[in-house]
């Protein structure tokens, strides 16, 4: 059966006007979400399941967006991420477990109590004490009650580097930590020879093991230091890039090929390269 699409443009005719306050913007998206999980046979087929991926990957693109301080394309990939939202929202309406607005509720509601600086008699002069206060009634909301559990709440779907960070963050605000940045560097020495050990019995599940806890150790260190390791590690494949970028350039210029270069040959131009940029 043809669908007659001039019926359905006119039976949406108010999905094609701009909205022209917040409310009305909400309640544009949300409809046209619906119109599409009614009319559209990709759109009727999703599950909350094999959406998952969409929503990682809109979410790295709004961080890109951030990096790259791009706010033209920021506005569109915040879109995406609230289409997902919505989207999900449609799903369990259908499902009858929860609906868009039981999601603004709830987070509405979860807002007001961990900020009771704010909304009560609560006190917080400053930033330390505000973030002391939400990861404790965050806790409490979770029903955390021993410190192991606190840790175990950290998502295992956070980028690896991410959750090693807020793991030993939880496990520093109960003083398992060093006073300072030395030891955690003296510990990254030790793993790394326990990983060279590891290789030189050619043992691989030792070598996995002892490399976590090198990486571990890493990102222990670029917590003392106040330094996000994902922004670091991002910066050093850039700069990879980069000179790689370069090395192919330099052999364009003399003839050469990268697949037809000895590796000394490719070591030599990287070390020129990198002398450059010192």
């Amino acid at each position: 059966m043809m669908v007659d699409r001039t019926n359905l443009r006119d039976e949406y005719s108010f999905l094609y006007d701009d909205a022209t306050s917040e409310e009305t913007a909400i309640r544009r998206f949300v409809d046209l979400v619906k119109t599409l999980r009614t009319n559209c046979p990709w759109d009727m087929e999703q599950t909350h399941s094999s959406l998952r991926r969409g929503l990682i990957e809109e979410s790295y693109e709004v961080v890109e967006a951030i990096n790259r301080e791009n706010f033209e394309n920021l506005r569109e990939e915040l879109g995406d991420v609230l289409l997902q939202i919505v989207f999900h929202a449609d799903l369990a309406k259908e499902e009858g477990e929860f609906d868009f607005v039981d999601i603004v509720n709830f987070e509405c509601e979860k807002m007001i109590n961990r900020h009771p600086h704010v909304f009560s008699n609560g006190e917080a002069k400053t930033v330390d004490k505000v973030l002391e206060k939400w990861e404790n009634i965050k806790s409490k909301e979770h029903g955390n009650i021993t410190h192991t559990e606190r840790l175990k709440d950290v998502p295992k779907s956070l980028p690896a580097l991410i959750r090693g960070e807020k793991v030993q963050k939880r496990a520093a605000d109960v003083g398992f930590d060093w006073d300072n940045i030395e030891p955690a560097i003296d510990k990254v020495r030790e793993e790394l020879e326990e990983f060279c050990s590891a290789k030189r019995d050619a043992n691989y599940g030792d070598m996995k093991e002892e490399l976590g806890d090198l990486l571990f150790s890493v990102i222990n260190v670029s917590r003392f230091a106040k330094i996000d390791p994902e922004e670091a590690l991002n910066l050093s494949t850039d700069k990879f890039i980069q000179r790689f970028s370069m090395i192919e350039e330099a052999a364009n210029k003399s003839g050469k090929k990268l697949e037809t270069m000895s590796l000394d040959e490719m070591d030599g131009l990287w070390d020129e390269i990198k002398s450059q940029r010192a």
